[in-house]
Order: structure tokens, then sequence, then C-alpha cells
């Protein structure tokens, strides 16, 4: 019963979290599913919206013009990802291996010192509905309002004429340059867009916990692809939909086994450890469980009617 009370008392904690978390898991799936160019900028991108949006706050700019540009901050970090990438023909890994670790004197050089302590500043929670940062459910519901518009957006546009062309380019390269789409472009605005949604929660989390800190991005990346890979064998793959759905419905599901896991009496640095090893577990759950392999599921993404 102790370990269900504690679970019962950490839900809305961890669903709040995970709900910020999912702008990161979607900004994950971006570049890895959509445009099948892996990408491993959130660890930096994640950071260097927060660190920005944290170093404006303290100096006196209101939280909705920091967030932005904090969410801007990471759009460069992004595009230069892939820019470094196509431009130098350098893999897309080691290109944002390379970004990150400028990230890291950047965000120093932005912030002064390592952390900044935001609890005596304005935030977007408060300025929105006073005391909200404070009452979780109201956190939930306006988290979840921004979920569902980031989803309903991304859905509109990938029916589009361009969102077509950004999902052939991540189907098929060749295919797509041939039919005279500018693959370039598109890499770079995705990768550049997948940076912004990680940056922006980056800037959500720092006014929700009132501090910034250079290193708020360690693990950020494992996290955000634990959530999609968790919400792949719930959703499937089979659509575009579903691709979507899958990493806000893996982020809440994730934060709940984070739950599951303090509830039983793991510690908190053990997480780091268990989150790894759920990601190997999600991996191979297909080949150890053949039942979990769906039929529609393929490496290319295509639009069921």
């Amino acid at each position: 019963m102790d370990i269900l009370l504690r679970f019962y008392e950490l839900v809305p904690v961890t669903l709040a979290q995970s709900l910020i978390y999912a702008f990161v898991a979607f900004g994950v799936m971006l570049p890895f599913r959509l445009l099948s160019f892996p990408d491993l900028t959130s660890e930096g991108s994640f950071p260097i919206g927060g660190c920005v949006a944290g170093a404006m706050i303290a100096a006196g700019v209101s939280p909705p013009l920091a967030i932005l540009a904090g969410t801007f901050g990471g759009f460069l970090a992004g595009s230069a990802t892939a820019m470094v990438s196509l431009k130098f023909r350098i893999s897309s890994l080691l290109a944002g291996i390379i970004i990150v670790t400028m990230i890291y004197s950047i965000n120093l050089r932005i912030m002064g010192r390592s952390n900044i302590a935001l609890f005596q500043f304005d935030n977007l929670f408060d300025m929105i509905w006073p005391g909200m940062n404070n009452t979780l459910w109201q956190k939930i519901v306006f988290l979840g309002i921004g979920v569902s518009l980031l989803l309903g957006l991304a859905y509109a546009f990938l029916r589009t004429e361009k969102g077509i062309a950004f999902r052939a380019v991540g189907a098929n390269l060749d295919m797509a340059e041939a039919q005279g789409i500018h693959s370039w472009w598109h890499i770079v605005l995705g990768f550049g867009a997948a940076g912004a949604l990680c940056a922006f929660a980056g800037a959500l989390i720092v006014q929700s916990q009132g501090f910034s800190d250079v290193n708020i991005g360690f693990g950020v990346l494992i996290n955000g692809l634990a959530a999609v890979i968790i919400g792949e064998l719930i959703t499937g793959r089979d659509s575009v939909w579903r691709q979507l759905l899958a990493p806000i419905i893996g982020a809440v599901v994730y934060f709940q086994i984070i739950s599951v896991c303090l509830a039983l009496g793991l510690a908190p640095t053990d997480l780091k450890f268990a989150t790894g090893a759920l990601v190997l577990l999600m991996l191979a759950a297909p080949k150890i469980l053949p039942g979990l392999k769906r039929n529609g599921d393929r490496e290319k993404i295509r639009e069921t009617v």
C-alpha cells in the first residue's frame, strides 16, 4: 500500500514533467524518424533554450520574450548541425557532437556562471494564471493544451504540399531530389525545428523548476529516445498520425515508469541506469517477442487513407 500511495503522489509531478519533455521527444522524433537523419543536438539545444531564457529573465526581460529567444537559439543549434553535416559531408551524429560541445561554452558565456536562480523572477505559468506554477493540475491542463496544439499543427503541416515534400526527403532522399525537391533546406529546417522544440522545452523547464543550469541537458536525449521508442511500441508507425502521437504518449508513459521506479525505492541517482536499461529492453522487445511486431510498421512512414 505504501508503494501505491507513493506512486499516486508522484503521478501529478511526473505528468506535468512528461508534458514538457513531450516537446523534447517530438524534437528527437523529427530528424530520427521523419527525416531519417539521427541527431544528437537535443543535448545542446535543450540547455541553450533554458540558459538563454534564464539569463534574459534574470536581466529583466519578460518570460514570453525570453522563451522566444531561447527557442530561436535552439533553432540555430539544430540548423548548425544540419549545415555542418551537409556542407562538410560528415555524419550527422558527429556534427551533433561537435555542436553540443561548442554549445556548452556558449551557455557559460550567456549566463556568466554555471547556474542562475530564478525563484524571485516572474515566470510564464504565473503570468498566465497566478499561482499556476505551484498548482500541478492547472499546469498539467496548460501544458496539455500546448502539446495538443503542437500535435494538431504538425499533422496539418505534414498534409500540405510542403509537408509531403518534407516526408519524401526522409522516405527516399534520391527520389525526392529527382522530383525537384530541395533536400538541403528541408533537412536544415527540419533539424532547426527539432532544435527549437527542444529549446522551447528547456525554456519551460527552467521556469518550472526555478533555476537555470548549464548541465540541464545531460541525459535529455536518452529520455526523448526512450519516449519515442515506447510510444511507437504502443501506437505503431503505420500512419503519420500514429508517428506524431508516439512521442507524446511515450513521454507520458516513460515518466510514469519513472514514478514506479521511485515508488519502489530506486534512488534518483540510479534513474539514468534504469533509463538506459529500459531503452535496451524496448529496442530488443520486438525481437524477443515477435508478437509485438506490427504488420504495418515500416521504415518508410506513409499515410493511410
